[in-house]
């Protein structure tokens, strides 16, 4: 199986880095048999960026109204993104909309996973928040858990 993880966000917008920090992670891990990327979340791209895996896993930024480092695993293969958990997008178009729009084109991988961490801060410069820092690393682990036995851990 081919599975791609995806680390979506700005690196230089706080907690909206999460997303490429904890892919860069993975990416140092040496983790056989996953491809990691990290982008900024436009959504062509992103949906080109799907095309020909097996497996997405979408790691990303969320503001839901949770508790900043909250992390939220969501099939979006089998259920729709909810839309208000990315209303922080900086493009027009956000991680929920481009992935129902990969849905309709149906170039929507059969296994997509979307990790969501509750972000406290955009802010421009400014580094992750402390509680979005401390979700790193059991997004990282939940992420290996996936990849590695097809079950998550707990996040």
């Amino acid at each position: 199986m081919r599975t791609r993880v995806i680390g979506i966000g700005h690196p230089d917008r706080g907690d909206d880095a999460v997303g490429r920090i904890v892919a860069a992670r993975l990416a140092a891990s040496g983790l056989p048999g996953i491809e990691v990327i990290e982008t900024d979340g436009e959504a062509a791209k992103l949906i080109d960026l799907m095309e020909g895996a097996d497996e997405v896993i979408l790691i990303d930024a969320a503001l839901s109204g949770a508790t900043p480092g909250a992390v939220t695993r969501l099939d979006v293969a089998a259920t729709p993104v909810p839309q208000p958990m990315f209303a922080a997008s900086s493009h027009a178009v956000g991680l929920a909309e481009s992935i129902e729009l990969a849905r309709i084109l149906d170039r929507l991988p059969a296994h997509c996973i979307v990790y969501a961490i509750e972000a406290a801060s955009f802010m421009l410069g400014a580094p992750l928040s402390p509680a979005v820092a401390a979700a790193v690393d059991r997004v990282v682990a939940s992420v290996v858990a996936d990849v590695t036995a097809g079950a998550p851990a707990d996040a």
